[in-house]
């Protein structure tokens, strides 16, 4: 899909994220630094949706990368939509795709990639995802229903 054509229907989830008056800088745009912030928060949420407990979980996930294509800068607003959804799953990893989206907005200012590889807390080997969390994050695959 060109990434001119995505809107926030090419979504499954979305949340709503609160900015702050630091989140701007002197311009008046969204900080580059925010961008990934917004991008871990919206997989962070949806992780600890479906059940995920990051502090206590045997197996979590490993943040290996991400990257961010600024489509136009994000105005100070009291917040912003990230939409997030599944590009991959693999055995052991997962790829997001996020859209960052003003109010009002039906296409996104950017795009995030972000990929977790699931390790073993106590060796930091990489594992397989584990079924009930793998459940979950097929729900936001892309082409399914």
């Amino acid at each position: 899909m060109n990434l001119a054509e995505q809107t926030r229907a090419d979504y499954r989830y979305t949340l709503e994220i609160a900015t702050r008056w630091s989140d701007f800088d002197m311009m008046m745009h969204l900080n580059n630094v925010q961008y990934y912030r917004y991008f871990e928060t919206v997989v962070l949420s949806y992780l600890a949706r479906i059940g995920s407990d990051l502090l206590r979980d045997p197996i979590i996930p490993f943040a290996v990368e991400s990257n961010c294509k600024f489509l136009r800068p994000i105005a100070p607003a009291p917040a912003i939509d990230a939409a997030l959804r599944i590009a991959k799953i693999g055995n052991s990893s997962v790829q997001y795709e996020i859209g960052l989206f003003e109010k009002e907005q039906e296409t996104p200012s950017a795009l995030g990639r972000f990929v977790h590889v699931y390790i073993v807390r106590e060796t930091e080997k990489n594992t397989a995802i584990p079924e009930g969390g793998r459940e979950g994050l097929e729900k936001l695959t892309l082409g399914c229903g």
